[in-house]
């Protein structure tokens, strides 16, 4: 009886373990990093399961996955990049959602605001000197957004030459809160969680497309991350996600 009960005690003993060294590997963009650190949190406290996580652009994090990288979920700052994966049957396309959006703003570092107004009747160019820092214009998701936005306002043919394209929103932020640069175009999340920049006003919906993030597991991953792409959804996920700034209900 006592051989019975050891082997029994090992064998839940194993089960624990190998439980509590379950991982789940997250790619998401920079900009997720405050919300979803705190998300993910309540993920592991609940299940157990590790979550790891590769923050970076989108562009980065999509050509990593079609080269090989093991990640289980993508959460993408726009749909180019997700849709770059599911033409190359990279993700599974049945569990892709979009999950949250975000606002286009213009910051400064804090104490040198200047004066804006978002239309094309305001030259933006002679309202600041120096520098106007964002993603890189032509692969980075905020690079995008922002030149569809500078161009919509008639802003871009004076200010292209002025801009330093990042690799990813969080390195625009730190531009400016640095005063390397002395504006900047992020998404709205990002000025919140920064105490070192203003937020000077929001671009109009209509300069630029929906900022949209969506979410899909990867084809073929080690993992089939059902439980965490359902939390992702629930009430006490999306609270977060709303406590730092994201639309929860994007359009679909």
């Amino acid at each position: 009886m006592t051989n019975k009960i050891f082997t029994f005690v090992v064998v839940l003993l194993m089960s624990a373990n190998s439980f509590a060294e379950e991982k789940l590997t997250v790619f998401a963009a920079a900009s997720l990093t405050n919300a979803l650190n705190e998300v993910d949190a309540q993920f592991e406290k609940v299940t157990g399961i590790k979550v790891i996580h590769s923050f970076a652009s989108s562009s980065v994090l999509a050509k990593q996955i079609e080269n090989g990288a093991p990640a289980d979920v993508f959460i993408s700052a726009d749909l180019k990049w997700m849709n770059y994966l599911q033409d190359k049957s990279l993700i599974n396309k049945n569990t892709r959602k979009n999950l949250l959006g975000n606002t286009l703003v213009l910051i400064a570092p804090k104490t040198k605001t200047f004066d804006v107004r978002f239309d094309n009747t305001f030259d933006l160019s002679k309202a600041f000197d120096g520098r106007l820092c964002t993603g890189d214009v032509e692969s980075v998701p905020i690079g995008i957004y922002a030149k569809e936005a500078l161009t919509n306002l008639g802003w871009w043919k004076d200010m292209k030459s002025r801009i330093v394209g990042t690799q990813d929103v969080r390195g625009a932020l730190a531009f400016v809160e640095r005063g390397e640069c002395s504006a900047g175009i992020v998404y709205e999340t990002d000025a919140k969680v920064s105490s070192k920049v203003d937020l000077l006003g929001v671009f109009p919906e209509t300069s630029h497309s929906p900022v949209v993030y969506p979410v899909a597991a990867i084809a073929g991953g080690k993992n089939m991350p059902k439980s965490y792409l359902t939390h992702l959804q629930s009430p006490d996920a999306l609270n977060v996600f709303k406590k730092y700034g994201f639309n929860v209900n994007p359009k679909q």
